[in-house]
Formats: structure tokens, C-alpha cells, sequence
């Protein structure tokens, strides 16, 4: 049974409601670089990713850890163990919550304007630690009704998001959604590197069969 996928799920969706009702609280665990850099709340780095920012958000990105943390979290236990695979899901998406978050700590630091929230660095964490394993496995891109391979949705999905930072103007964090992507496949590569032969090969072999190369 994958609790920490449920565990997760539940808690962020208890705090984020208590977060809608309570703007105080809200404000009090956004993630907001130039008051984290003046006043010291570096609480910040962790707490915004278990409030969202209304129910879409939410909505979205509990649906996206249901769907792939689930597979991700048990094939965590098939390799690793149970203990041991509990303890690295657990850093797989801590990790992606807090290092998906430096880049634009760093860019806004001195922006009294800037705030966000949101789990969605930690969840593109898991999401690709999901296509390191299983590149090949068909995902979905909202709202289009049909599947690609994990990895070309992965290749995409970096692209659109460097992009989107770049341009900046939507209020929408791709950044962070870049880096926790990137976050998560280096991460689960450095646990287990056979996994990149497995990937490479995977790839290979559905590009011969699928396109003739």
C-alpha cells in the first residue's frame, strides 16, 4: 500500500482547505523570498507546498500525485526495500519541494511583490522519477485524450517550462516546476544508476519499433 502517496495527499489537502478558510494562515505559509531573506522564515521553503492557491490547484495536482506517486512510491519498495524505500520517497519529494524553490529564491529575493504556493515542485519531482523508470509507459497531456511516451512527455514538459520562465508574466512557477523535474530524475538516477542504462534502452527500443530508427 503506497501510505506516503495517501499520507501526503491527505495532509496537503486538510491544510490547504484549513488555508482557504484562514487568510492569515495562508499568508503566513506562502513561499515570499524578500520576507523569508529579511525576517528569517525559512519555514517557508517547506510549508508552501501544503497550501494551494484555490481549488483547481489543488484539485490538479493531488490528481497527478494519486496517479503516479502511487506506482512510483511501491516500485520505490520493490527496489530498495521497504524502509529504505519509504526514506527515499520521502526525500524524493522534500527534496523537490525545497530545491525546486532556490532558483526563484534567488530571482526574487528582492521583490516584495512576489509569493507562490503550491506542491507542484515536489509532485514534477515524483513525475519524473516516474520516466526515468518507466520511459516508455503512455501519459497524458491535459486535456488532449490521448498518450505519448513518458519520455517524449518529458522532453516537452522541460521544454515548455524553460521557456515559460524565460518569458515570465503568467504568475505561474515554472521554474520551480523545471527544476523539481530535473530534481527528481538526477535524484532517483543517483540512488539506483542502472536505471539509466534501463532508460537508455527502453527509448531506443521504442524509437526502433515505433519510428524505424
Amino acid at each position: 500500500m503506497p501510505i506516503l502517496t495517501y499520507l501526503i495527499i491527505g495532509f496537503t489537502c486538510l491544510t490547504s482547505l484549513m488555508a482557504f478558510q484562514n487568510q492569515s494562515l495562508f499568508i503566513k505559509y506562502l513561499f515570499m523570498p524578500y520576507q523569508m531573506r529579511r525576517s528569517g522564515e525559512w519555514y517557508r521553503f517547506f510549508t508552501h507546498a501544503f497550501i494551494h492557491a484555490n481549488w483547481p490547484h489543488l484539485i490538479f495536482n493531488m490528481l497527478s500525485m494519486y496517479w503516479l506517486g502511487e506506482i512510483t512510491e511501491l516500485t520505490f519498495y520493490a527496489m530498495f526495500g521497504k524502509f529504505k524505500g519509504m526514506l527515499f520517497f520521502i526525500l524524493l519529494y522534500a527534496g523537490g519541494i525545497v530545491l525546486s524553490s532556490f532558483p526563484d529564491f534567488e530571482k526574487h529575493k528582492n521583490n516584495a511583490y512576489y509569493s507562490a504556493v503550491g506542491a507542484s515542485g515536489a509532485i514534477c519531482a515524483v513525475v519524473f522519477a516516474f520516466i526515468l523508470i518507466y520511459p516508455v509507459q503512455g501519459l497524458m497531456i491535459f486535456p488532449f485524450p490521448f498518450y505519448i511516451p513518458a519520455f517524449a512527455y518529458g522532453i516537452l514538459f522541460l521544454t515548455v517550462s524553460s521557456y515559460l520562465a524565460k518569458r515570465g508574466g503568467d504568475n505561474i512557477g515554472h521554474s520551480a516546476h523545471f527544476w523539481g523535474a530535473v530534481f527528481g530524475f538526477v535524484f532517483t538516477l543517483a540512488l539506483k544508476f542502472e536505471l539509466g542504462a534501463g532508460f537508455v534502452d527502453q527509448v531506443r527500443s521504442y524509437i526502433s519499433e515505433h519510428l524505424g530508427m
